[in-house]
């Protein structure tokens, strides 16, 4: 019996001296593929690129800033910072600089949107969103309004956006209903309103025997009278758009008349 409980023993500290050294050897796979990133900042891209690979990380240039303080064409910027530990393979986003300020932001206010994207991009510029909104003093695709505005400093990237104007929707009506009135005053009245007068058709006149005639009937007359003409005093019978549709400034009204 003891010699059995020895055994078992040294059966489990046998077990628990693998697993420890299972969980090292595990420890030192994952921890031996990790690596302190090195610092890139002030280096010049081609330097970078090859201090961060002997690492076994690589680079990737996402964004250019203006920088007082960086040369032009150094890195500006990594993430993640110097120091952090990654595992290889791991892709290193930098900034590159452009160096200290020396093109002026433009005023392109005022100009449409084609002609300020040119301005902007012959001075080494780039168009980086375009906005628009309705203005009613403006005409459609004009420059309202840029950032950063012409002359800023202190600018951070080589890149402006734009407010341009956009075409006003015309404005909307519920046509009224114009039946029973004078041809006349209705035109005053659409003209004012900034309709036009379209097609006006003189309906079939009333039987002599009294039956009502139907709108939209030909009017049917003899070979030796000329046929009825509309005037002032004319009497809407029926119109094109009718009652109650919603019609836009500038539409054409059709009339029936009698």
């Amino acid at each position: 019996m003891k010699s059995f409980l020895r055994f078992a023993m040294l059966a489990l500290v046998l077990v628990m001296v693998a697993l420890a050294a299972a969980l090292t050897a595990m420890r030192l796979a994952i921890h031996g593929q990790e690596v302190a990133v090195p610092a890139i900042v002030g280096l010049a891209p081609a330097d970078a690129e090859r201090q961060l690979a002997g690492f076994g990380l690589h680079m990737d240039i996402e964004r250019e800033y203006y920088s007082p303080q960086i040369p032009a064409g150094r890195i500006m910027s990594q993430l993640p910072l110097s120091g952090t530990k990654v595992r290889r393979g791991w892709q290193v986003r930098a900034a590159q600089s452009l160096g200290p300020m020396r093109i002026a932001i433009p005023d392109v206010k005022g100009e449409s949107s084609r002609a300020a994207e040119l301005n902007i991009q012959r001075r080494g510029l780039d168009v980086v969103s375009t906005a628009q909104m309705p203005f009613a003093d403006a005409p459609a695709d004009q420059v309202l309004a840029q950032s950063p505005p012409a002359n800023a400093t202190q600018v951070a990237a080589p890149k402006i956006s734009l407010l341009v104007s956009a075409s006003a929707d015309a404005p909307a009506f519920v046509m009224p209903s114009f039946a029973g009135q004078p041809l006349g005053s209705v035109s005053r009245v659409l003209q004012d309103a900034g309709f036009k007068l379209g097609n006006v058709t003189v309906a079939a006149p009333v039987p002599v025997n009294g039956a009502a005639a139907v709108p939209g009937d030909v009017a049917v007359v003899p070979l030796t009278t000329s046929p009825p003409q509309a005037s002032p005093a004319s009497i809407v019978v029926s119109q094109t758009p009718g009652a109650g549709q919603k019609v836009f400034a500038g539409a054409t009204v059709n009339f029936e008349v009698r």
